[in-house]
């Protein structure tokens, strides 16, 4: 059961970081005019995934130096998730299946 939640859990993550990418590849290819976001099936597209990605994208952005046009936001995003969140979840999963608690500790 508990694996279940865990790989619920881990695709729930794979799937917002396909999010964060497309939202990018979005925002891309809105600003050098590839996509209309006049047409109202593009901007519900592009509004979907802004309310998506958006509140974990803002938080950061506030701490982040002012690069011009370039933002590297979502790159901060999905390398904090690769490098913390995944790694810790895989930590606590081993520690709930085997029931060794010192796995938390290294």
């Amino acid at each position: 059961m508990v694996t279940i939640l865990f790989n619920l859990l881990f695709f729930a993550i794979n799937l917002y970081t396909w999010a964060i990418f497309l939202a990018v590849i979005y925002s891309m290819l809105a600003m050098f005019g590839v996509l209309d976001t006049r047409n109202r099936m593009v901007w519900t597209i592009g509004d979907f995934l802004a309310r998506v990605t958006e509140p974990v994208l803002q938080p950061i952005r506030r701490y982040m130096p002012n690069l011009g046009n370039i933002d590297i936001t979502p790159m901060v995003v999905l390398a904090l998730i690769q490098l913390v969140v995944v790694p810790t979840l895989m930590r606590v999963q081993t520690a709930i299946v085997t029931g060794l608690w010192q796995a938390l500790l290294y």
